[in-house]
């Protein structure tokens, strides 16, 4: 008969199902909750009569020493401790090896008529840490589970997760952090916890293997190396991705999903550095550092099994220190999670309440009854009002952290995958600014360190030919400066080169080659859509398109964008942005009979022009000498189509504003003030209109609509003449 060795396989496969069952519950175990003995001993017998016949004698030894512990902790208390628990920890690495290198009994030829052997094909099984298994398919589905629990997971996860990836970039340039090692390990211990509750077996087990690679570093037994570092990121970046596909399907992304991700390749390259590590210890003394683009190179080799020791005789090991306990005022803190929605709507309700207490107090009616006791009431709603909206607007207000730090990461792989060595110096990090603002400023963080990354840091030769440190350097700040919130990015590279900038611009036929420009004008050009000064298209920029998408959502912030550039000693980019999006400082001018509001951002000055500073200019229509320089003049009541009282340039108000490096004139009445005021929407009626941002309730009741500046400045550009 022919040989079928399809019994023996099969029972490999269940002994490799056994194997990991047995690793999932050792690490679930508790000697203060449980004891946990009864179950492993189960496994053990079900592992045992699992085996095929005449099992290989490293499989034979590890039972026998997990049966002799058990057997001692049974015959004890009934109850594992925590060196015991250790101890199985540290022998569950020695059963994955002795069962990964065992292999099918091959069947002898058979011989057929003519004196012929006939080979049979060697006989597949599965692995615990085969590389032919990359991938598995995944299922990810919310159909039978509650939304709201789904929504808290998914929110934790991506705290834990980020977590994980600032403290793995540390250990990046500091393996040898316990701290760190132990915040890491905590984080996947807490999230291992949470997939648990929520039944995510495949993700459970990813989990265990990575925190089980960072426990044997926690315990001295294996130091974190490159190939430790890319695992844990990589294995990062699949959790990462299973929760983002969770929260799409609960955005309405349907109800189901499948996702194939490289579970079993991970988890068998952390069985195989696991393996090395127990039977090589790390030695205390730091690898020798290897080029940034090179990673380490897998074991060739399967380590022997060595002897196991006792329970009664653990290795030593440093016991990781406790983790501080918390000072009173951090325990009696809390965090509540609440929807940004409900969130929203309490801060229109708090700025509701701020206009109708304003329509109040400035009532005339209000205002005629000469009362001491009213005055004292009506002062204290006003403070009481004020203390409301600012504490309202506070629980929108969210620390830049996470933003920045994600920063961090994209520099790592940028300076991996070009091969350079890059710096990247975080500061200002709990600056606080609203949630919305946050949101949007990581697209336009992420195009500008990519092109600090690949335009402006130089390569590593380049850099010390010019005199300058190997590893480039690139500072993101954040700091609070008049009102606004500012954040920089800073980088030592080449810098903007004006002569080719103007060049290129000449060339794409952007400016006219007699044109005048002072430096500022000329950098303000790298904004221009498809503008690029790349004399390559990579996969990281080139295209010419990034910057203008910067600048249109810097603006789309109301916010704006300058630079400062030296040759040779690098760039610096500054983005100036509102503290919220909800509420907005402006200055309120007069036109007329109705009120605009003005944001003081884009406010350079504001003055009655004197006769002699006002020109007419053929085909650039009325101009205002502003400090030496001419800038054109537009009318506003006349653009809006509002009577105006003033028709004289120098009987009104003139209010320079400026957008970029671009500045205009408006020309009003009169200034009313300066106020903060509750911003509006115009609604879908009015979405197509540019002028107005948006619209504001004053405290006469009165309804002031908010200029866009941007929008007016580059009318010169749309209109000719006729905005000029």
């Amino acid at each position: 008969m022919p040989y079928d060795p399809s019994p023996i396989s099969s029972r490999l496969d269940e002994v490799v199902k056994l194997v990991q069952q047995i690793g999932l519950e050792l690490q679930f175990v508790d000697p203060v909750r449980e004891n946990g003995i009864q179950g492993l001993q189960t496994l053990l017998e079900s592992l045992a009569t699992a085996a095929p016949s005449d099992p290989p004698k490293p499989f034979l030894a590890a039972l026998e020493e997990a049966r002799i512990a058990l057997d001692d902790r049974a015959s004890a208390d009934s109850r594992l401790t925590a060196d015991s628990i250790t101890f199985l920890r540290d022998w569950h690495p020695r059963l994955v090896l002795a069962v990964s290198g065992w292999s099918v009994p091959q069947p002898k030829p058979e011989i057929v008529a003519g004196g012929h052997a006939v080979e049979h094909a060697p006989v597949q099984r599965a692995s615990l840490d085969s590389p032919a298994v990359e991938a598995q398919a995944v299922d990810v589905s919310i159909a039978d589970a509650d939304p709201e629990m789904l929504q808290l997971f998914c929110a934790e996860a991506q705290d834990l997760l980020q977590d994980v990836e600032q403290g793995v970039l540390i250990l990046e340039s500091n393996p040898r952090d316990a701290a760190t090692i132990d915040r890491v390990f905590r984080a996947f211990h807490t999230f291992k916890g949470n997939v648990g509750v929520m039944k995510l077996v495949v993700l459970q087990q990813l989990t265990h293997e990575l925190e089980s690679l960072l426990d044997a570093a926690r315990r001295g037994k294996l130091e974190i190396g490159r190939e430790s570092i890319d695992l844990i990121l990589e294995g990062e970046a699949v959790l990462r991705r299973y929760v983002e596909e969770m929260l799409r399907l609960l955005g309405g992304g349907g109800s189901a999903a499948k996702l194939s991700l490289p579970i079993p390749g991970l988890i068998g390259r952390v069985h195989r550095i696991l393996a090395g590590a127990t039977s090589t210890p790390a030695t205390p003394a730091r690898p020798a550092p290897q080029p940034v683009a090179q990673s380490a190179a897998p074991p060739t080799a399967q380590p022997v099994a060595q002897p196991l020791s006792r329970p009664s005789e653990p290795p030593a090991v440093e016991a990781a220190p406790p983790p501080p306990a918390p000072s009173p005022a951090t325990a009696a803190a809390g965090i509540v999670r609440v929807d940004t929605l409900k969130l929203d709507g309490l801060i229109d309700l708090v700025g509701e309440l701020v206009i109708a207490q304003s329509m109040v107090v400035q009532s005339p009616e209000v205002s005629s009854i000469a009362s001491v006791h009213l005055s004292r009431c009506l002062g204290q709603l006003r403070g009481i009002t004020a203390d409301l909206q600012r504490t309202a607007m506070s629980l929108r207000m969210v620390p830049i952290r996470n933003t920045f730090q994600k920063m961090a990461r994209l520099v790592r792989d940028l300076a991996v995958q070009q091969d350079k060595a890059i710096d990247l110096l975080l500061e200002g990090e709990d600056t606080e600014l609203d949630r919305n603002i946050v949101e949007e400023l990581g697209d336009p963080l992420v195009h500008m360190i990519r092109n600090s990354a690949d335009h402006g840091i130089e390569p590593r030769a380049e850099r010390i030919a010019a005199g300058k440190p190997a590893a480039g350097r690139i500072a993101l700040r954040a700091y609070h400066r008049g009102g606004f919130i500012v954040i920089e990015i800073q980088d030592d590279g080449r810098g903007l080169n004006p002569d080719r900038i103007r060049a290129k611009a000449i060339e794409r036929e952007l400016i006219k080659a007699d044109q005048s420009l002072d430096e500022a004008e000329v950098f303000d050009l790298i904004f221009a859509p498809g503008f690029s000064t790349a004399e390559r298209v990579t996969d990281l920029s080139g295209r010419g398109v990034g910057m203008d998408v910067v600048r249109r959502n810097i603006e789309k912030m109301r916010g704006k964008i300058e630079i400062e550039s030296t040759v040779g000693r690098g760039t610096t980019f500054t983005i100036s942005l509102p503290l919220t999006l909800a509420i907005i400082e402006g200055l309120l001018v007069g036109v007329g009979d109705q009120r605009y509001v003005i944001p003081t951002l884009s406010v350079r000055e504001s003055f009655r022009p004197l006769p002699g500073s006002v020109s007419t200019v053929q085909g650039r229509g009325e101009m205002v000498a502003v400090r030496g320089r001419l800038t054109p003049v537009l009318r506003l009541g006349d653009h809006l189509r509002t009577p105006t009282k003033a028709t004289d340039l120098t009987q009104g108000i003139v209010v320079v504003v400026e957008s970029g490096q671009d500045s205009r004139c408006l020309f009003v009445d009169e200034l009313i003030g300066k106020q903060e005021v509750v911003i509006k929407s115009l609604g879908e009626m009015f979405h197509q209109q540019a002028d107005f941002a948006g619209a504001a309730i004053l405290g006469d009741g009165r309804v002031g609509l908010i200029l866009n500046i941007n929008s007016l400045v580059k009318l010169k550009a749309r209109n000719g003449d006729a905005a000029a």
